[in-house]
């Protein structure tokens, strides 16, 4: 290999380092991470903030009624967390209302064209809490 021939592979081989590095440097250090349990995993940015925004509006609440607050960030929340039980219970019931939806009214949740006939909204009316029917 003549000397030409090295400079340039060199020259190559420190433009695309230093391509990689600026990458890794201008990528987010806390890029939202997800720990999506019943929702499909594939499910777009934008349709999950319409299900969490129908959680909020279905019982009235904020994000961090389910969400933990961040460890290393007390302004922030930590989405992927699974600290708090209300998450749990959240999960329970999606799986509730997406049995309900299929059982009694052939409806397969689980593609987000087909809008849901039980839902949140449906028992919890704003509340946290369900009131009975009087």
């Amino acid at each position: 290999m003549n000397l030409s021939r090295f400079k340039s592979f060199g020259v190559v081989a420190i433009l695309v380092a230093c391509i990689f590095v600026g990458a890794s440097a201008t990528a987010p250090k806390d890029a939202p991470k997800r720990n999506l349990k019943v929702l499909p995993k594939n499910i777009s940015d934008e349709d999950l903030d319409k299900v969490m925004d129908g959680f909020k509006a279905a019982l009235g609440v904020k994000c961090n009624h389910c969400h933990a607050q961040s460890t290393t960030d007390p302004n922030h929340l930590d989405f992927a967390s699974d600290a708090k039980p209300e998450k749990g219970s959240a999960r329970y019931m999606m799986k509730m209302t997406a049995k309900l939806n299929k059982k009694f009214f052939h409806v397969d949740v689980t593609k987000m064209d087909q809008p849901a006939k039980v839902t949140c909204m449906t028992c919890h009316n704003g509340n946290v809490h369900p009131k009975p029917n009087s």
